[in-house]
């Protein structure tokens, strides 16, 4: 075959894993011969070599390779050089959350992308490919060198993607189309106020200057932009932090006349009688006296929220002191243990006739079956204490459940209440109405609308009748849903706890068997 002929692209395979490695191996010792024993140096690296998660470099680079796979493995690599070669797509990268070093350079992807597990990445080096756009790196926080030279980037503000490195210092774009624009050079630095490096150019304060100088409507702009979108994410931040904390209280969607809303919103029922003269301030009463006794709910769900996690809080705090106050307990057993096996294991040393020696380890043996009933003692007397405290917390969470689902059971009922007596007098209107109707003395000046609402008897009492229910439903729904919501995360919370608490016995059980296990079998030894 032709030397000279062009390779097909190749996935990165088996063999070309191995060579890379070997060389590795081979440079690591070249360098470090003169430092340690050739022998133990050659065996430390082969079994490293054999051991791919412990490979802290490695270098694929001039391989022709067209797709990177199979370096799940290498866990450790902090470098990786695979420049020089046709890779298209950013790839197969997950596994090396180690990796501070990536040189893709000289190859032919058009788009950044799969570096969301290099969190660790320091040094990246993107040059000569065909990207057009700086993106999809948000997670690489540590970077502090980039190269993207010589892509095909055009827009000057796809560099403002960058402002979120902080210790991003040193810049490499020249080649790129967009290294031509006039204002190119000012326009990095105004806006990465943390370089100390773009291209060949050394950073100063004096170009530093320039270049704030230049850009100065663009900054003040930007910064107005920003501190907009600050104000807007800490907007956003403490709403859903009060939506969680209402969530948490089993009270969302109660404040103010979120559940009047919810009542009238998407109810075409109650659109005809609210047309009706007389109405309207009924309805707004009821509007009123709904988002108070709701507020008064919430904020009694809220004073409800913070006793139970006060409650908690202190039951985790008595956890932790009885775990470690037991701890200490076994502890000082195990001291006293371990004095005394000494001191028995130097007299077995020391005996030469078979039956006292076999006398001896008996002795031994009971002295460590009691260690063990010692331990599993001190541990049923955690575990006693532990469900002593968990069920007076259950009590307590019980009457303080019950308090509060006995509040709201009290609260929707007066909803549900204030909603009647609006329906009772609307009826009374829409009857009154009717009547004048049908004896023809309704003022002249009535709108049609509302004449319309009586061109059928019954239509408008069964409107009014069908919008009555959905509103009762509508409190009954919001009762459940609380009451369901209070149940089960009794039921979670107490279930965490107690599946927590079998784990550590179950633990700390089987350690002190294994325990035991290990003594009796240096014992034999």
């Amino acid at each position: 075959m032709n030397s000279n002929m062009k390779k097909d692209p190749i996935v990165i395979n088996e063999e070309i894993l191995q060579d890379a490695m070997k060389k590795e191996v081979n440079q690591t010792e070249e360098n470090m011969l003169n430092k340690l024993d050739y022998v133990f140096l050659r065996e430390a690296f082969v079994s490293c070599m054999e051991c791919r998660s412990e490979l802290f470099h490695l270098r694929l680079e001039n391989k022709n390779i067209l797709k990177i796979d199979l370096l799940y493995d290498f866990t450790s690599l902090m470098r990786l050089d695979l420049n020089n070669n046709v890779i298209e797509k950013i790839e197969g990268l997950e596994s090396l959350i180690n990796l501070t070093w990536l040189n893709l350079s000289f190859n032919k992807i058009k788009k950044i992308q799969g570096l969301d597990t290099l969190q660790k990445l320091e040094v990246l080096n993107l040059s000569h490919n065909q990207i057009s756009v700086v993106e999809n790196m948000d997670t690489l926080e540590d970077l502090r060198l980039l190269f993207i030279g010589n892509n095909l980037i055009r827009e000057l503000d796809t560099v403002l993607y960058l402002k979120r490195f902080r210790n991003l210092f040193k810049l490499y774009m020249a080649g790129n189309p967009v290294s031509n624009e006039e204002n190119y050079t000012l326009f990095i630095i105004a806006f990465l106020p943390n370089l100390t490096c773009l291209d060949s150019i050394l950073i100063d304060s004096e170009i530093r200057e320039e270049a704030s100088v230049k850009n100065r409507c663009l900054l003040d702009k930007m910064k107005l932009q920003e501190l907009q979108k600050q104000r807007a994410d800490e907007a956003q931040q403490s709403q859903e932090a009060e939506l969680k904390l209402h969530r948490d209280a089993f009270v969302e969607d109660l404040s103010g006349s979120s559940l009047f809303n919810s009542m009238f919103k998407d109810d075409p029922e109650a659109v005809g009688p609210q047309l009706l003269p007389g109405v309207a301030p009924l309805l707004q009463t009821l509007e009123d006296q709904t988002g108070e006794l709701c507020r008064a709910f919430v904020d009694f769900g809220l004073a409800e929220h913070k006793q139970r996690e006060t409650e908690l809080n202190s039951f985790f705090v008595g956890q932790d002191e009885a775990e470690a106050y037991y701890r200490q307990k076994a502890s000082q057993k195990l001291a006293e243990f371990d004095q005394e096996h000494k001191g028995r294991i130097a007299e077995l040393q020391n005996l030469t006739e078979s039956n006292l020696l076999k006398d001896k380890i008996n002795g031994c043996n009971d002295a460590i079956m009691q260690l063990c009933e010692s331990l599993l003692t001190v541990e049923f007397e955690l575990v006693g204490n532990l469900e002593e405290n968990i069920t007076k917390l259950d009590n307590s969470m019980s009457d303080m459940a019950t308090s509060f689902m006995e509040t709201a059971q009290e609260t929707f009922n007066q909803l549900r209440d204030l909603e009647d007596k609006y329906y009772q007098k609307v009826k009374e209107i829409v009857i009154e109405t009717q009547e004048k109707v049908a004896n023809q003395s309704l003022a002249e000046d009535t709108p049609d609308d509302v004449m319309r609402l009586f061109t059928d008897k019954d239509s408008l009492m069964n409107t009014l009748n069908n919008s009555h229910e959905n509103h009762q439903q509508r409190i009954n729904d919001r009762e459940i849903q609380l009451v369901t919501q209070v149940s089960a995360w009794k039921v979670a919370l107490f279930k965490e706890i107690q599946e927590k608490d079998v784990q550590r016995t179950h633990m700390r059980t089987s350690d002190i068997y294994r325990y035991a296990d290990y003594l009796r079998k240096q014992l034999e030894n």
